[in-house]
Parts: structure tokens; sequence; C-alpha cells
């Protein structure tokens, strides 16, 4: 189940110096509001496939289902009902207001996954 992928850990960082490079450099619109949703989704499959050889659906639809949980965690509005003060940690764990389109971007970049793997498994049989 380990099994270091040297493939997808290049992909990793790359998305995340993306990420980085956004969180830097815009602060407003789409890039920032929508991109970066569907770029993180890229960031943490990548991450957990540089590490472990699970099924690909599987570790994509577990990270969605961590993106909507986050989001909805957003919507209850949790830092508050646990009576956690709101910090820049914070809102980079945990972002800092609910919106459908972020909803929408995860999505997105999950059906992106899938897609781009199955084009790559008819690629390589």
């Amino acid at each position: 189940m380990l099994k270091f992928r040297y493939t997808y850990f290049l992909l990793f960082m790359g998305f995340f110096l993306a990420e980085v490079a956004i969180e830097r450099y815009f602060h407003g619109g789409f890039i920032r509001g929508v991109f970066g949703d569907y770029l993180i989704v890229f960031v943490i499959y990548c991450f957990i496939l540089s590490f472990l050889k699970l099924k690909k659906f599987y570790v994509a639809t577990a990270v969605l289902l961590l993106a909507y949980t986050i989001e909805i965690a957003q919507y209850l509005n949790i830092l508050a009902l646990l009576k956690v003060n709101k910090s820049r940690s914070t809102d980079m764990l945990v972002g800092s207001s609910f919106d459908w389109r972020d909803m929408a971007a995860y999505t997105l970049g999950f059906l992106t996954i899938l897609g781009v793997e199955k084009l790559l498994q008819k690629k390589n049989s």
C-alpha cells in the first residue's frame, strides 16, 4: 500500500506552487475565488497518490468529500460553534465563507481528475 510515486509527487509540487502563487499574487476574482479551489483538489489528490497505492477513483472521491465537508463546515460556521477564534491559519484550513461556486469548482476538479486518469489509462493500455 505504501509506495512512493515520483510522477504524482512532481505533480503535487507543481499544483502546490501554483496554489501558493495564487494565494500570494491574486487577492480576489475568479483566479483566487474559483480556480484556486479547483486546483486544491489536484493538490490533495496528487499528494495522497505520491505515497499510497490506492484506487484512484476512491482517492478522488475521498478528496471531493473532504472538500465538500470543509465547505459545509464553513456554511455551519463551525469555528464559531467550536468557539475558535478566526485567524489566518483557520482561514487557510477551513476557509473563510461558504460559496456554491466553491462546491462547483471542487466537483469540476474531481471530474477533471477522473477524465484525465481515464485518458491516461486508455493511452497506457
